[in-house]
């Protein structure tokens, strides 16, 4: 949490100052490439990785064999993205696309490096390590960001801080991650793992389109200009939601795994995950929802006002986003990724669907719709994963509904009573919302437990933390 913390805090620092050196256009064409970038990181990874955290004992001869395919794997896609750089201008009718896209290629074989070493420090738990390695990298790319767009690179900034970072994750994870692979050697029994990686792929590629239809039904039929603005708005509010469920997913997956035998345990375990998640999470939706206007202000500045519409739509879905990405994570600690992919079958159609009924009304129409779909999804994923375990979805809803409820109730009073206030500063709005949002969501908390013992679990939480990190550094 302290890590993602940093991240954030680097993120939305950059962002503010990347705004006002770059434009939409910048970034709606690089998020035209990372459309196509970002199916071919899917497939780089090939769910090897996941193979290695989930699986109960693993040889060195396993490992290694798992690394040269994902090398051998990377380069390939690499090599496919650097010839088919032309057809990636000719879709979007981008002439610079051509140059941009074969550069980005190079990050393919240097991420190929790094997968397993990355994996093994988290089977084995080290988040520290790996929080240490994100956060370097995240500056270097930051800097070398920064810097190219001060000296007029424009998009080019971009497409630079991306190579740094890949070259920077080379660099460190090796360094604290001293395993050396052997040769690829027959006979080692990866058979399994190769199939359970194919399942995660295969619900990977699927879910890519769930997650970048949007991207390309804008860049495509809305224009660049159009995908800059949902871009920056779907990152902003992505940023705390992430850096919440992030290092919950980094620990979780891990943890329930070893909880396979023990159902009773693993159901404690998730249900209190979820708990957790909903209290931390859903006020970060509400105020996200209730002072969008004002934080697009502030960080972006007001030539980018447009953004505060579409970051205000998607925070609808933002309330349930951080629960629907727990989902995978019943299936995967049974063992069954084949679940995985077959809800993958199911909902994609669904979010896919929802981006081009809302295209009709613009990016804002794409906004609502997807929340709604999110909204939808989630509901069906849950109660699907509780049959891989054998828990009752009215169990998981039982586990979150308070917060929920208490967020929601809270956004509508303080938005009732913002109607009947005048106009302020940003920040002084940005206080005074936020003021509200919490005593009320506090309040409604409290009714709904009849008590403390919401307020009591989130001091808890900041006791442990605080205690941990105080420990380390004794």
């Amino acid at each position: 949490m302290t890590s993602q913390g940093l991240q954030f805090a680097l993120t939305i620092g950059s962002t503010a100052v990347l705004a006002r050196l770059l434009t939409p256009a910048d970034y709606g064409l690089i998020g035209m490439v990372a459309v196509i970038v970002n199916l071919a990181q899917m497939f780089k990874d090939a769910g090897l990785s996941m193979a290695t955290v989930q699986k109960e004992s693993i040889s060195h001869g396993q490992i290694s064999t798992l690394f040269w395919v994902n090398v051998l794997i990377s380069i390939i896609l690499g090599t496919a993205i650097l010839l088919g750089a032309p057809l990636v201008a000719w879709f979007y009718r981008k002439p610079e696309l051509t140059a941009v896209t074969a550069a980005l290629s190079i990050s393919f074989v240097l991420g190929g490096l790094t997968i397993q070493h990355k994996a093994l420090l988290q089977r084995h738990m080290r988040f520290g390590t790996l929080a240490g390695i994100q956060i370097a990298g995240l500056a270097v790319s930051i800097a070398i960001t920064i810097l190219l767009a001060c000296h007029g690179w424009r998009y080019w900034a971009l497409v630079g801080g991306t190579l740094a970072r890949a070259a920077a994750d080379v660099l460190l994870t090796p360094f604290f991650c001293r395993w050396v692979p052997g040769r690829m050697r027959r006979g080692t029994g990866v058979r399994e793992m190769l199939m359970f990686g194919g399942h995660m792929t295969a619900f990977n590629f699927i879910n890519y389109f769930a997650r970048n239809a949007d991207n390309i039904i804008i860049g495509k039929f809305i224009g660049s200009e159009a995908l800059g603005i949902y871009s920056r708005a779907y990152q902003l509010l992505m940023l705390p939601i992430s850096m919440v469920s992030a290092p919950l997913s980094n620990v979780a997956v891990p943890a329930l795994c070893r909880l396979n035998e023990d159902r009773t345990r693993l159901h404690r375990y998730y249900l209190h995950i979820l708990y957790m998640l909903s209290l931390v999470a859903s006020p970060i939706a509400g105020i996200a929802f209730l002072v969008s206007r004002e934080i697009i202000i502030i960080l972006l500045g007001p030539t980018w006002l447009p953004v505060s519409d579409v970051f205000k739509y998607l925070a609808i879905g933002g309330l349930l986003q951080p629960l629907y990405n727990t989902q995978g994570w019943l299936h995967l600690a049974v063992g069954r990724s084949d679940r995985v992919l077959i809800w993958g079958l199911i909902g994609t159609p669904i979010i896919v669907g929802s981006f081009i009924i809302g295209m009709i009304w613009g990016i804002n129409g794409v906004a609502i719709c997807y929340s709604l779909a999110i909204i939808l999804t989630t509901v069906g994923s849950l109660a699907y994963a509780g049959r891989s375990a054998g828990l009752s979805f009215w169990k998981m809803f039982g586990a979150v509904f308070r917060p929920l409820l208490s967020c929601v109730a809270a956004v509508g009073v303080v938005a009732a009573l913002s109607m009947f206030i005048r106009d302020y500063s940003p920040a002084v709005s940005i206080f005074a919302k936020g003021a509200g949002f919490v005593f009320f969501y506090a309040t409604f908390l409290f009714l709904t437990f009849n008590g403390f013992k919401p307020m009591q679990d989130l001091v808890e939480i900041g006791r442990l933390i605080t205690c941990r990190n105080t420990s380390k550094q004794a």
